[in-house]
């Protein structure tokens, strides 16, 4: 499609982004020539022997390397410290330069993003004040990878201008991972929390539960509005536990606490659902792949239970011939429903389409892609897994439509475009677009 308007803006991997993480130490007793004590044992007892004076300078020294790379580090070693000391007990009696050393030591700093950033989705910002006309303030969600291939949720916040132009706000010097509000189960529900002086673009979410233990992957968000005219975003990612994956749902109303519920049903095996931004016909809506290679809708009464549905579009053209998936929620126009696609074709080549579904029956499909919206091409084809573009999610913002896109798991660009070029693409006029032109899928 040639009336993309490509942003120059470019993101990629970061290894100076770190964040303080919790270091895990072995609390089970050993049979080693230091006794029959555990590691941590071991390493409290050693410090907690140390006077007052060599604490101080053990602590000098972690400060003098750390202390400028995080936000409140003294703050987070004493609540590491407060977690050991609840595992091994004891210990109760130190001042605090020795809480912090003995946290220091079951700390370890984690480079979230330093092996790639991508597949990135947006919503409009709960806070537009300040704002001029047509202007529209929004927070992306990014999914960010680290050491051992671990995926994160991470954000960034920007502004779309009027005449379609994307500026990011810059980087935090700092970043904080959320934290659990209660105390954790195995596998969920989990609420959290970002710190109350940190901004959103400062703050990482890690997996918390056994089900997320290897990432969360692929962030979906949609700004939702119920009966009631009440919005709130929401949204889906896979958690993907090391050997198995799982459709759960995120939720947020201001982006300071997150819910994080696993899904149940046939259909929370499966990646990549997208949930609809309002309910369609007094029902839960969503768009999924059950099969593996084509679309379909589903809905549900329940929005954490989600099941079979009806297969409505599948693979016809050569760019797509070997899988179909959703690119991101549903947008609402006048014509109809939007929805972002991405085909797979030979050399397992990932391009970007769109269709235009029915406003009151999303199963029918008015129009759809016969050619690519946005493929690899020579500056954008190299990555970590190369020949892939894709996104989970755009956003409407007045006449327009903002894509951020990842890049063969690498990085992430931007494009923006009229509604109206994206109709014209799509080959719909008034007339089409008043009235489906494909069944569905039988």
């Amino acid at each position: 499609m040639t009336n993309l308007n490509h942003s120059p803006i470019v993101l990629t991997a970061n290894p100076e982004r770190v964040v303080l993480r919790p270091f895990s130490i072995s609390v089970q007793p050993t049979g080693s020539a230091q006794g029959s004590a555990s590691r941590a044992h071991r390493i409290c007892n050693q410090l907690v022997s140390l006077t007052r004076e060599q604490c101080q300078a053990e602590l000098a020294n972690v400060n003098r390397d750390f202390q400028g790379r995080h936000w409140q580090t003294r703050e987070i070693f004493i609540d590491r410290f407060n977690q050991i000391q609840q595992l091994i007990g004891g210990m109760d009696n130190l001042d605090d330069d020795h809480r912090a050393l003995i946290g220091a030591y079951f700390s370890h700093e984690y480079s979230f993003e330093a092996a790639a950033v991508m597949n990135p989705s947006v919503v409009p910002h709960p806070d537009q004040s300040g704002m001029a006309e047509g202007q529209v303030r929004f927070i992306m969600s990014l999914r960010t990878v680290g050491e051992g291939h671990i995926s994160t949720i991470s954000f960034r916040e920007g502004v779309l201008s009027g005449s379609g132009n994307i500026e990011l706000k810059d980087e935090s010097d700092f970043v904080v991972a959320a934290s659990p509000i209660h105390n954790v189960g195995a596998d969920g529900p989990i609420e959290l929390r970002r710190h109350s002086a940190c901004n959103i673009s400062s703050t990482v979410i890690f997996p918390i539960t056994r089900a997320q233990a290897n990432g969360l992957e692929d962030l979906r968000m949609v700004h939702f509005q119920d009966e009631n005219g009440r919005f709130t975003y929401i949204g889906t990612y896979t958690a993907y536990s090391g050997r198995e994956i799982g459709c759960e749902l995120f939720e947020t109303d201001d982006f300071v606490t997150f819910r994080m519920t696993p899904f149940r049903g046939e259909a929370a095996r499966h990646k990549g659902l997208a949930l609809f931004p309002r309910k369609i016909n007094g029902r839960y809506a969503a768009i999924g792949r059950l099969d593996h290679e084509s679309l379909y809708f589903l809905e549900s009464d329940d929005l954490t239970v989600w099941n079979y549905g009806d297969r409505f579009i599948e693979p016809v053209y050569p760019w797509e011939l070997v899988q179909m998936g959703n690119c991101g929620s549903p947008i609402e126009l006048d014509e109809g429903w939007l929805l972002l696609t991405h085909g797979v074709g030979a050399m397992r080549r990932y391009s970007l389409a769109a269709a235009l579904l029915d406003k009151e029956d999303p199963r029918k499909v008015i129009a759809r892609s016969t050619v690519p919206l946005l493929s690899p091409d020579e500056e954008t084809r190299e990555g970590y897994v190369p020949n892939v573009v894709y996104t989970c999610g755009g956003m409407r913002a007045g006449e327009w439509i903002m894509i951020p896109y990842g890049v063969a798991d690498s990085s992430i660009r931007f494009v923006t475009a009229r509604i109206s070029d994206i109709l014209n693409h799509l080959g719909v006029g008034a007339e089409q677009a008043s009235q489906p032109i494909v069944e569905p899928v039988k």
